[in-house]
């Protein structure tokens, strides 16, 4: 019975041990020692089924990264965000249309109440036609300019599909922590299940107290609990996913494991330059000289065509050769902005929105740059982190066989077993924070580098 019982907690450590730990090497990956070999279901019998087993774990990778991916793309597209950024940018594009237009033509009519009488008859009613032209070149100017405004509107679209992207792909780590972490609790559960089952035994033949058996029950209500408030902040992060992705709500799939890369990606600070949101400020800094250019052009004088047209009646009881003839008058008018002010003012005002922006995206700038590098520092904490709750995870485990390897000759130190088998469960946690902290500086490094 004792044998059985110990085969039986062999086995279901190698299954939570395994399955946590995604090495670089195939010795590294399965841990192989002489023990291991004969107690763990993961037995590697020769390198045939290691290769096998390293093609699957690469298919699985790419797989899962295709996952997420499926998750951006379709929360770019439904994302109501998006949808509204995408609007306005069509709402700019329109403009440039309204631009290439020139005033309204001015049509006006009146009726003589008191007839002036002319040589030629008494004049009736008066129609004219008056537009107005602006400056050679003011319409181009205007189009320029409403073409700048579409440009900085369609980087909008750009900022705020990134943006998505890293809410999404933030979420979905997060996600995956939550779920990692309630398996991870789940293994412990039926760890300790077998040992409660060892410590019974262990009371029956008087091996062990009672307590040692209480003890293990308090550490399963803990345990319990956990599981049951990750469950709650699960359910939350699925409805935020959903939200993201703009669709009902449905369970989300997320990957089975995750590592971190043997080797820090290479990253150049150089790429911040390029970065959206400091394209922006360029887009707009342009877009106050294209102002500037149509001020210039609305300063000067515009120039108006027209003609009027007055009904003439004929003088009765006269013969001559213009009696009653209509009188057609062309017109020629100029609009000169004589009193300027308003136009020297308008310049002052955008020389000073180009300072503006360039303080602005100077302080931005300084802004990326600063999470840009916090970024990289946490992410390397977390790689630090990661190697570390692995090394501890195994040197437990070490800890563990030799106890349990000591209850062939001698009673089982249940209360030494609880304590390595919480530590370990406090490094299997601590490891999948790591990973979730890793890709979580991942996707904002991404954010703001790419």
């Amino acid at each position: 019975m004792k044998n059985r019982i110990k085969r039986k907690i062999f086995t279901l450590n190698s299954v939570m041990f395994y399955s946590l730990v995604i090495p670089s090497g195939v010795k590294e990956q399965y841990h192989i020692r002489p023990m291991k070999i004969q107690h763990s279901i993961f037995k590697i019998q020769n390198f045939k089924k290691a290769i096998c087993f390293c093609l699957l774990l690469i298919f699985s990778v790419t797989t899962n990264a295709q996952l997420l991916d499926n998750y951006i793309q379709q929360a770019i597209e439904n994302n109501p965000k998006v949808k509204a950024v995408e609007l306005s940018y069509k709402g700019a594009q329109e403009k440039v249309n309204e631009a290439n237009t020139l005033p309204n033509t001015e049509f006006g009519a009146g009726y003589f109440v008191s007839e002036p009488e002319t040589r030629t008859g008494a004049q009736k009613a008066k129609v004219s036609v008056r537009q107005m032209m602006p400056w050679f070149g003011t319409i181009t100017a205007r189009e320029n300019y409403s073409s700048s405004l579409a440009d900085a509107a369609y980087v909008d679209i750009v900022i705020a599909k990134r943006q998505l992207a890293l809410q999404v792909t933030q979420t979905y780590y997060q996600l995956y922590a939550l779920k990692n972490k309630q398996k991870i609790i789940q293994q412990n559960l039926k760890l300790l299940s077998t040992y409660e089952d060892l410590a019974l035994n262990a009371v029956e033949v008087n091996k062990a107290s009672s307590v040692e058996v209480l003890k293990i029950q308090i550490q399963q209500n803990e345990l319990n609990e956990q599981r049951e408030l990750l469950m709650g902040d699960e359910l939350a992060m699925e409805s935020k996913f959903n939200n993201l992705l703009n669709q009902e709500e449905q369970a989300i799939m997320v990957e089975d494991s995750i590592d971190i890369p043997v080797e820090e990606p290479m990253l150049s600070m150089n790429d911040l330059e390029l970065h959206p949101e400091l394209e922006k400020y360029d887009q707009l800094f342009l877009s106050i000289k294209k102002s500037a250019a149509l001020n210039n052009s609305e300063s000067l004088p515009s120039v108006g065509i027209g003609v009027d047209y007055i009904a003439v009646e004929e003088r009765p009881n006269m013969n001559f050769s213009d009696n009653g003839k209509d009188i057609f008058i062309p017109m020629l008018a100029v609009s000169v902005p004589i009193f300027n002010h308003k136009f020297k003012s308008v310049e002052r005002q955008l020389n000073l929105q180009q300072e503006e922006l360039k303080a602005q995206k100077e302080y931005r700038k300084n802004q990326l740059d600063s999470q840009l590098k916090e970024a990289l520092q946490q992410r390397i904490s977390a790689r630090i982190s990661y190697q570390t709750q692995q090394k501890n995870i195994t040197q437990a485990k070490d800890a563990e066989d030799i106890l349990l390897r000591q209850y062939e000759t001698s009673i089982l130190d249940f209360q030494e077993v609880l304590a390595i088998q919480e530590l370990q469960h406090k490094f299997q946690l601590k490891q999948v924070e790591a990973i979730k902290n890793y890709y979580l500086q991942t996707a904002i490094i991404n954010y703001l580098s790419n």
